[in-house]
């Protein structure tokens, strides 16, 4: 008989069986702090861009809002935080202006000024991807 074929057989514990695999990969720090190069530039390309298109948002907005008086354009406002963009107008009466009511039609200055934006805030997270990429040094 083989060796393998002497040894005892083990007992059954009721334990399912398990296998303890360990991988070692080489450059795996290096790839670790291109990463996190990345996301720092990523974040602060993105921020910039962000901020950028809020603004480009916000004075399209101002030219599509009604100006009986002006105020309702010198409320509208933008804010970027983050991953975060906030185009909005502060004007009490800047919902009823943009969605209108059951006796006012509607005058949509705020969701135009987005929608004519859209393609143009895809094309610079794109650019600050690539800027974070170039940053980070990968290939």
């Amino acid at each position: 008989m083989t060796e393998w074929l002497k040894r005892k057989k083990p007992k059954w514990s009721g334990k399912p069986m398990a296998a303890e695999i360990t991988i070692t990969m080489e450059g795996a720090e290096n790839l670790q702090q291109a990463l996190r190069r990345l996301d720092d530039a990523m974040q602060h390309n993105i921020q910039e861009n962000l901020e950028r298109w809020a603004v480009e948002v916000h004075e399209y907005a101002k030219i599509l809002a009604p100006a009986r008086t002006g105020r309702l354009r010198s409320s509208i406002y933008s804010k970027a935080s983050g991953w975060t963009v906030e185009v909005g107008a502060s004007a009490e009466y800047a919902a009823y202006v943009e969605f209108g009511t059951r006796y006012m039609q509607a005058k949509p200055f705020l969701r135009p000024a987005i929608e004519e934006h859209l393609p143009v805030l895809e094309t610079l997270i794109l650019e600050a991807f690539d800027k974070a990429h170039m940053k980070a040094g990968l290939p």
